[in-house]
C-alpha cells in the first residue's frame, strides 16, 4: 500500500493557480524529490499532504495512521532565548531523554544533547532539525529546502545522513530541493515540477528527459558523477553516474 497517494490534485490561491492535476506517489521505503524553479509550486505541493494547505481538486490520500516526520527550511530561534537542544527535542512531545538521543544520533550528532541551541552551527541547526523529525520514528520524513543556507559540503554531508537514515530506519522519504547534482545521486525517484508534473523517474531517466533540460539545462548528469566521485570515492558509481 502506498504511503502516500496524491490524486489529480489542484491548488489554487485566488485566481492564481499554483498546481495543476498533479498525480503522484510515496511507496514505502523510497527517496523521492521533487525539483521545479521558483514558483514551481513544490512547497504547496508538500503542504497540501501535510494538510496545510486545501485542495481546490483532487485529494491526498495517506495510508490510514501514517507517521509523517517534517522537516522545514531554515526555522529561526531567538539567540538570546536559552533553550538545550534536548528542551527544543522536548517542547511539543513527551520524549526521555534516551529517545532524544536516539534521535540525535540518527541525525549524527550524537554529542549535542546539552547543548544551547543558540551555539549550534547551520549544519548542526540542521541535524537537530532532523533528529527532531525522527523522535517519533516516522514512516515517511519530508524536507523541505532543508540545507537551504549551507554551504554545498555542508549539503552534501546531510543528504548523506538522509541516506544513512533510510538504511537505518527503512524509512520513506520525500524531499523539496534546488540542489540538482546532490539531490539527483540520493533519489530513488525525482519529480520535476512547474505547475504540473513535467516527468518523473529515476535521476538518470529525468536528467535526459527533454522537459527537464529546458527547465534546468544538460549540466547535471555531469554534476551527478562529479558528485559521486568527489565525496564517495566510488569510482563503480562514478562511472554508472557518468553513462
Amino acid at each position: 500500500m502506498s504511503l502516500i497517494k496524491v490524486e489529480n490534485l489542484s491548488v489554487r490561491y485566488g485566481a492564481n493557480t499554483v498546481l495543476s492535476h498533479v498525480e503522484m506517489t510515496i511507496e514505502p521505503g523510497e527517496i523521492v524529490t521533487i525539483v521545479g524553479p521558483n514558483g514551481s509550486g513544490k512547497t504547496s505541493l508538500l503542504r497540501a499532504i501535510i494538510g496545510a494547505t486545501k485542495p481546490s481538486a483532487g485529494q491526498v490520500a495517506l495510508k490510514p495512521g501514517l507517521k509523517i516526520g517534517y522537516v522545514p527550511q531554515k526555522l529561526h530561534i531567538d539567540p538570546t532565548l536559552p533553550i538545550s537542544v534536548e528542551r527544543f527535542m522536548r517542547l511539543t512531545d513527551r520524549v526521555s531523554r534516551n529517545d532524544c538521543a536516539a534521535a540525535l544520533e540518527a541525525a549524527g550528532v550524537p554529542d549535542l544533547l546539552l547543548r544551547q541551541m543558540s551555539q549550534l552551527s547551520g549544519g548542526q541547526f540542521q541535524r537537530v532539525m532532523l533528529a527532531r523529525a525522527l523522535i517519533n520514528q516516522p514512516e515517511v520524513l519530508l524536507l523541505d529546502e532543508a540545507t537551504q543556507g549551507l554551504d554545498q559540503p555542508g549539503s552534501a554531508a546531510f543528504y548523506r545522513q538522509i541516506e544513512e537514515v533510510r538504511r537505518e530506519t527503512g524509512c520513506a522519504i520525500l524531499m523539496i530541493s534546488h540542489e540538482l547534482h546532490v539531490v539527483m545521486s540520493a533519489s530513488d525517484r525525482v519529480i520535476c515540477l512547474n505547475g504540473h508534473v513535467c516527468c518523473q523517474g529515476s535521476p538518470a531517466v529525468v536528467a535526459s528527459a527533454p522537459e527537464y533540460r529546458a527547465l534546468f539545462g544538460t549540466g547535471t548528469g555531469g554534476a551527478l558523477a562529479l558528485y559521486r566521485h568527489d565525496h564517495d570515492h566510488d569510482h563503480d558509481h562514478h562511472h554508472e553516474a557518468a553513462e
